[in-house]
């Protein structure tokens, strides 16, 4: 077992919680602060505030070793490693919003002396070495600075960090780093150190690159569509080649969440802040923001105006296994279904009560999916939650005025909801409808 550590951790939101949770699995003891009193309080008493698997089990199996609170004071008690893991959402140019970022460096305490400061919130390019200027500006040059980037996935983030592909680990003291490496020691993971720029960069470049295969599959969706081939198969093909891959080729309505449409954003304007245009990224987020506007032209292919037409969207959460709805598809669907002139029911596992303050206010959240489905011209799977595939049941065909599906994640099998009744429409394959089927038989 390696040594322990007693760790700060900065900012408690999805990612500082699940680092703090796992930091305290591995043995560490783990001091959490926030400057959110309702979370704060929150954790005190043991509830978790966040939907993601196996966080609540985290929590309570190490309550000893892992302690809350609103006093960076605390933090620097017994910790000489303080992990931020604060928000940097973007701003209206696109940049970075790194004012939480500035907040914990004005923050620290004169017993954060001989500290590491970790950075492991997503940063531009350079962040690093602003950092690195303020605290020598601010006569804390005692103080270190490392950035170690996180590969989390919502939904699947613990597990994300108990097997990482690699803990990348940037900085310009070698002490430092090796100090920051012994934290995951026992993850037998591949560690890799660089400096700290280019540790900044590796986290922007991959996210920026798993986009655009997001982004590339959709368009070859699209392409599926007019020609007759099978978007499915064509991914299946093409994933098998090593020097490709299978993951992210699963083609829908898009990407969201709190990453991939920030970080993109962030790198395309960062590389436009050097005077360097990034133009496959301008495509890529084209390309995402159009994808969610193919759903309402399928729908009205099928419905004509959608005015006092009723739609159902299920799901309303980014992706499955979590309740953040952060750059959610569901909310600019019942925006533009809203605009169209449709009546919008939504139905979500577990994002309801985060959805409500987002959504527009004439959305309708249903309490089940059959009370969602009640009375529907057409349903959208917005969210490939698995229980969603219980849509092809006779009870929610019945329930529907007009047995229609768009299905975008491609969730469910085309044979079974024609067998269902049910036309079925979805991303990169051939329209599917009993009737017509029923008539070329």
């Amino acid at each position: 077992m390696s040594g322990r550590e007693t760790v700060g951790v900065i900012g408690v939101g999805y990612v500082g919680l699940v680092t703090a949770a796992c930091l305290a699995e591995l043995g560490h003891t783990v001091v959490c602060r926030d400057i959110a009193p309702e979370r704060v309080a929150m954790l005190q008493r043991g509830q978790v505030p966040i939907h993601e698997p196996g966080v609540p089990e985290l929590l309570q199996r190490n309550a000893a070793r892992m302690t809350f609170t609103l006093d960076m004071e605390d933090v620097f008690r017994d910790a000489r490693i303080a992990i931020v893991c604060v928000d940097t959402p973007p701003t209206a140019s696109g940049d970075a919003d790194l004012s939480r970022v500035e907040a914990v460096i004005e923050a620290l305490p004169a017993s954060a002396e001989g500290a590491i400061l970790v950075m492991k919130s997503t940063v531009p390019v350079g962040t690093g070495r602003r950092v690195r200027a303020e605290l020598d500006a601010r006569g804390r040059e005692d103080v270190g600075y490392v950035s170690n980037p996180e590969f989390l996935r919502e939904g699947s983030a613990v597990a994300d960090f108990r097997e990482p592909d690699r803990v990348v680990i940037g900085g310009d003291r070698g002490e430092d780093v090796a100090r920051v490496a012994r934290l995951y020691e026992d993850l037998q993971a591949p560690i890799l150190t660089t400096d700290v720029a280019s540790a900044e960069m590796i986290k922007l470049a991959s996210n920026a690159f798993l986009a655009t295969k997001i982004s590339f599959v959709n368009e070859i969706a699209n392409v599926c569509e007019r020609v007759g081939a099978d978007v499915e198969e064509v991914a299946r093909g093409m994933g098998m080649d090593a020097r490709i891959g299978p993951s992210f080729l699963r083609p829908g309505i898009g990407y969201g969440g709190s990453c991939f449409p920030k970080d993109v954003t962030a790198l395309k304007q960062m590389a436009g802040n050097t005077g360097y245009s990034f133009q496959l990224l301008a495509s890529v987020i084209e390309v995402n923001e159009l994808q969610k506007r193919r759903v309402i032209g399928k729908l009205k292919d099928r419905l004509g105006s959608l005015r006092n037409r009723r739609v159902t969207l299920l799901g309303l959460a980014f992706k499955p296994h979590t309740d953040d709805m952060r750059e959610a598809s569901s909310i600019v669907l019942a925006s533009r279904l809203i605009a169209e002139g449709a009546s919008v029911v939504a139905f979500d596992p577990v994002a309801a009560e985060r959805a409500r303050a987002v959504l527009p206010a004439a959305v309708e959240i249903a309490d089940s999916m059959l009370t969602a489905v009640t009375g529907a011209d057409a349903l959208v799977i917005v969210t490939e939650w698995p229980e969603f595939r219980a849509v092809l049941d006779a009870d929610v065909r019945a329930a529907m005025r007009r047995p229609l599906i768009v299905d975008g994640r491609n969730l469910l099998d085309p044979d079974a909801a024609v067998a269902a009744g049910f036309t079925y429409l979805s991303i990169g394959r051939a329209e599917r409808d009993p009737d017509r089927e029923l008539h070329q038989a």
